[in-house]
């Protein structure tokens, strides 16, 4: 679980610079539900892209995904974590990235997150 714990880190840190460029470039462009709304889609290829690559090192065949659960469960953590307490966004705000009805497309980045050592997996051998 340490090595799969490890790649969680390489992901959130991958996404911290995603999430920032995001800020800084998009955002201004199309407004900030709107650039949350793309990212879903670009992070989660950028999130699938990483995990292919380091699939392998994870050594964790046949807990492809329990891997992908415990990814969602911290990534759920950071997200209402960082977003609530380091950015200061109302539990509003936080909670919309995750309404599908309300057009906020989280659900379905996790679900991406989710199934993507197990696909990884798959596609490497």
């Amino acid at each position: 679980m340490v090595r799969t714990l490890v790649v969680w880190v390489v992901l959130m840190l991958a996404e911290i610079v995603h999430g920032t460029l995001r800020e800084f470039y998009l955002k201004p462009l199309i407004g900030d539900f709107r650039a949350r709304q793309v990212a879903v889609f670009t992070g989660s290829c950028l999130l699938f892209g990483i995990t292919c690559w380091l699939v392998r090192c994870m050594r964790a065949e046949g807990r492809l995904l329990l891997v992908g659960t415990a990814w969602v469960v911290l990534t759920v953590a950071f997200e209402v974590g960082a977003g609530r307490w380091l950015a200061g966004r109302s539990w509003e705000a936080v909670g919309a990235d995750f309404a599908l009805w309300r057009g906020g497309l989280l659900p379905l980045g996790l679900v991406v997150l989710w199934l993507s050592p197990l696909v990884a997996a798959r596609l490497r051998r």
